[in-house]
């Protein structure tokens, strides 16, 4: 019987040390963690902070909308809500032009939660820029252009 083909160790070495996804995860994980920790005490996670965040604009905002600027399926965004709305922090209603379009909406109590975040997030940000080895900026923009 013969012996299948294996990937060396030398390979595991190198994704290990140069694959882009393996620390654009990891460092993801980390920062998301950073921001959970300051979050907590409001009872917020950096994801519903940033969900809540793309809510925050002049008019509501479709589900499409949103679910396009966060980068995440409307499955997802529906379940990303579901706590949001059960603690009255945001509504979901039908978009009065088009019933089968749902608008995202802050409830007062949201909006008065996502003020009392901003400063925590601020000092967060301020906090992670001091950690990026290169200009803020720069490695901001290449982030956005991977994504």
């Amino acid at each position: 019987m013969s012996k299948p083909d294996t990937v060396p160790f030398a390979v595991t070495l190198e994704v290990r040390d140069a694959c882009f996804c393996l620390h654009v995860q990891r460092a993801a994980r980390a920062i998301a963690r950073r921001y959970d920790d300051v979050l907590r005490p409001l009872g917020l996670t950096n994801g519903q902070f940033s969900l809540m965040m793309s809510l925050n604009r002049p008019h509501p905002p479709t589900m499409g909308s949103v679910s396009s600027l966060l980068a995440m399926d409307r499955t997802t965004l529906t379940a990303a809500l579901k706590p949001l709305q059960r603690r009255g922090l945001v509504t979901v209603a039908p978009d009065p032009n088009d019933k089968r379009s749902r608008l995202l909406s802050l409830t007062k109590e949201g909006l008065d939660l996502l003020t009392a975040a901003v400063p925590i997030w601020r000092d967060m940000q301020a906090r992670i820029e001091e950690l990026v080895a290169s200009e803020p900026e720069i490695f901001r923009a290449d982030l956005r252009s991977l994504s």
